[in-house]
């Protein structure tokens, strides 16, 4: 296959993954006013390894780790997108 047509491809592909991404930070949203309602901490260190694994268990062996260290990345986005939205409705 020819390389612009590949790299089209991989487009796509980020298209969705973008679009699937700001659909879970939509949920971290809500997940963060959850957790303001009911006063728990941004963090939860045993869900973020479950999650890990998760991941991990439902990839290729051969990208397993790669795919799960992309997690670290959004995971933390997610905890710093949630803790943004707790301490703005804080000053409200």
């Amino acid at each position: 296959m020819e390389l612009n047509k590949l790299r089209e491809q991989i487009d796509a592909v980020d298209g969705q993954l973008i679009a699937l991404l700001e659909q879970r930070m939509d949920i971290a949203a809500a997940i963060a006013a959850y957790k303001k309602s009911h006063g728990l901490a941004v963090l939860d260190a045993g869900r973020e390894a479950a999650k890990t694994e998760a991941v991990k268990a439902q990839c290729r062996p051969e990208t397993a780790d790669l795919i799960a260290g992309l997690y670290g990345p959004i995971m933390a986005a997610s905890r710093a997108y949630q803790e943004r939205l707790m301490e703005e409705q804080d000053g409200q």
